[in-house]
């Protein structure tokens, strides 16, 4: 009869060492206090620091069109001219056809409420020949009208159609004025200024879409 004081294991077995308690949790760590953000002082607006601009071609102009030209300026190699809103057409004829700008990039509108012309109507021009781009500028009050352009360029078509469509700017003689981003009976010009986005014609929204408001 075996000694019942001997090990239950064999002889030389070793025993699994015990395991080894397991670390107590730690607290979980207080959330760090947030760091008062300091308010930064407000920048004053960037000043557009021109300066002159005076070449061979401004020399011409100056020569062909004499006070339809207000101001020959340049900003970081842009540059750009000034013209009185019945200059325009002319001018832009003569930039196509005497000094090779033959290709109408763009036609746009800036808006400054408060001044009493608050359209800046921006006309960008390339010149192949020339690889050079100018800009002719002109400035009309609300509701007045401008001359279009499209007899010179025809690509002014709906580039004039997009500033009547986004700033409410009439172009006369223009073969097809209407929308041409937002529908046909929108209220408005949503790049106003004084246009809220929050009241972007919500009535349009609500026959057409039948919601209460697009936003």
């Amino acid at each position: 009869m075996a000694d019942e004081t001997q090990s239950e294991h064999p002889e030389g077995e070793q025993q699994p060492p015990e395991k080894a308690a397991a670390p107590a949790a730690k607290p979980p760590a207080a959330p760090a206090a947030k760091k008062p953000v300091a308010k930064r002082p407000l920048k004053k607006p960037t000043v557009m620091e021109t300066t002159p601009w005076a070449d061979e071609l401004t020399g011409r102009l100056k020569g062909q069109f004499g006070d339809g030209i207000g101001e020959f300026l340049e900003y970081r190699g842009q540059k750009f001219l000034i013209a009185a809103a019945d200059a325009v057409v002319g001018l832009l004829e003569y930039l196509k056809l005497e000094a090779e700008f033959d290709y109408l990039v763009d036609v746009t509108a800036v808006d400054y409420p408060k001044k009493e012309e608050r359209f800046e109507i921006v006309y960008i021009l390339y010149s192949f020949a020339r690889n050079e781009r100018i800009r002719v500028k002109t400035r009309v009050k609300d509701g007045q009208k401008l001359q279009s352009v499209t007899g010179v360029y025809v690509t002014a078509d709906w580039l004039e159609r997009e500033v009547y469509d986004m700033f409410g700017v009439e172009f006369t003689n223009h073969p097809d004025l209407k929308r041409i981003l937002m529908p046909d009976d929108w209220e408005g010009h949503p790049l106003r200024k004084d246009a809220s986005i929050l009241d972007m014609d919500n009535k349009w929204v609500q026959n057409n879409i039948g919601i209460d408001s697009g936003q």
